[in-house]
């Protein structure tokens, strides 16, 4: 088809510049097919491939840049100001524009005419051990690190999705999440290329896009983050949209609102949630459609090709119901963290992933994940998950969005303090939000203080980012 025929003159174009195995190619721009190509292109060369996150700014792109070195570098128009500022840090790398070539840049077009009639020889067994993509982690947390993903890895990881979402080459899938991150890329995209679905790709999400393309396409299949869906529900199309072609919708967050997941399923579409991280390519646990509604706020059974654990302090398994550190071990799992051997070696101990993420295993061994291990506050020694707390304060129909960190206190050691975004049109005050917890939730974990904002400051793919919370705490910038 045409995708496997751009492929081709991907990978003969990048062969004939001299990239080769364990060469860089770099991508920035919105979702396309041709970062998709450029994807399949490298894994046929044994290069590696690089998409660079569109919401960030120049020097972050410079850092990332300089920690893995492309040989080619790929930029839509809208992005090529933003590159030329970093430029001359980029080395001798070759950079491609899409649309009109500035001085010193290859046209698209005039690249692929490199490889015209240029043949790609493959050792297939060799190249799926290969590093095939490199994701750059948010790095809310100080340098960020490239995830280092095998061949291998992502085919195990299309196992792994084409079985929770029990794919067929008849299904239709949407997908607007950004490609950049591997939710958006591998949670469901490359799984259903590989079994021959159609996949329809939206440059980014658009509630009314979304909408028209469920309808008109017959979408069997979606990906949306609970913001996203948040945003859906609140549209006037909502009510009477027709959503019978979806089997159901995938989503994945520390914290899935109970209301929304009754809220998609009111409408007869089961939305279930799945678990992993980037450095598990990303599919680790997952709920499949039938226990959608039965294990409401779980992330369901290990993948098919993967194992979870749940470990106490000691490292030994815990309990059913007893909160522990989640590990995973599998072949969908990175080979490492490029250039940062220290990193690596903590967070891959005897084949283990240690996540860093908090949760327990229910007697049918269904997961639920509590928060970070970082993120968990303990006051005045007890243990307290944040997601716990989020999901009390956000069932308030007044409460759009919240998010919970702990604050030094010299008399309990740290405090619970939420940060509330009120739903549009509702005035919210301290004692309100207070009143509210009152014997839902043990008085320990109660917000000892309550800060309102306009929104929360969130990852690309609409995750909160904590230290951002906890700066705007530290600045009282939300007003009391």
């Amino acid at each position: 088809g045409a995708l496997a025929r751009l492929v081709d003159r991907y990978a003969s174009a990048l062969a004939a510049s001299g990239v080769g195995r364990g060469g860089g190619v770099a991508f920035l721009g919105l979702n396309s097919p041709d970062e998709i190509a450029l994807l399949f292109a490298c894994a046929r060369l044994g290069a590696m491939f690089i998409p660079l996150n569109s919401r960030l700014a120049a020097p972050e792109h410079q850092q990332i840049l300089a920690d893995c070195p492309p040989a080619a570098l790929f930029v839509e128009p809208q992005f090529i100001a933003q590159t030329e500022t970093i430029r001359s840090s980029l080395g001798r790398a070759s950079m491609v524009a899409f649309g009109p070539a500035r001085q010193g840049w290859l046209d698209h077009s005039e690249f692929l005419a490199r490889g015209e009639g240029a043949a790609v020889l493959t050792d297939a067994a060799i190249l799926r051990r290969m590093p095939l993509l490199v994701c750059y982690t948010s790095g809310s947390t100080g340098k960020p690190k490239g995830v280092v993903l095998s061949q291998d890895a992502i085919a195990w990881n299309a196992l792994n999705s084409a079985d929770m979402h029990e794919m067929t080459p008849d299904d239709r899938i949407l997908n607007n999440l950004p490609l950049f991150h591997v939710g958006g890329l591998n949670n469901q995209t490359t799984p259903a290329l590989r079994m021959g679905c159609t996949v329809v790709l939206h440059p980014r999400f658009d509630v009314d896009a979304t909408f028209d393309a469920i309808e008109l396409e017959r979408i069997t299949l979606a990906q949306l983050v609970p913001s996203q869906l948040t945003m859906m529900l609140a549209s006037p199309r909502w009510a009477t949209a027709d959503l019978s072609s979806l089997r159901m919708i995938t989503t994945g967050s520390m914290v899935v609102p109970e209301q929304l997941i009754r809220a998609v399923h009111a409408r007869g579409v089961p939305l279930v949630q799945v678990y992993g991280s980037t450095e598990t390519c990303p599919i680790a646990a997952c709920l499949k459609a039938a226990d959608a509604m039965r294990k409401v706020g779980s992330s369901g059974k290990p993948a098919a090709h993967c194992e979870v654990r749940v470990v106490d302090d000691a490292g030994r398994d815990a309990a059913p119901g007893v909160t522990g550190e989640i590990l995973v071990r599998g072949p969908n799992v990175m080979s490492g963290y490029w250039n940062a051997p220290e990193a690596t070696a903590a967070a891959l101990v005897n084949g283990w992933f240690h996540s860093g993420d908090m949760g327990y295993f229910d007697a049918e061994g269904y997961l639920y994940v509590s928060g970070r291990c970082k993120e968990m506050i303990i006051s005045g020694g007890e243990n307290i998950y944040p997601a716990e707390i989020e999901n009390v304060l956000i069932e308030s129909p007044d409460v759009a969005e919240a998010s919970v960190v702990g604050w030094p206190d010299e008399r309990w050691g740290e405090i619970v303090v939420a940060v509330v975004v009120p739903q549009r049109g509702h005035k919210l005050t301290e004692s309100d939000v207070m009143r509210r917890m009152e014997g839902r939730i043990a008085r320990f974990k109660q917000p000892r203080k309550v800060l309102f904002a306009d929104e929360l400051p969130k990852t690309a793919l609409g995750k909160v980012r904590r230290e951002e919370v906890r700066r705007m705490v530290a600045e009282n910038t939300a007003q009391v």
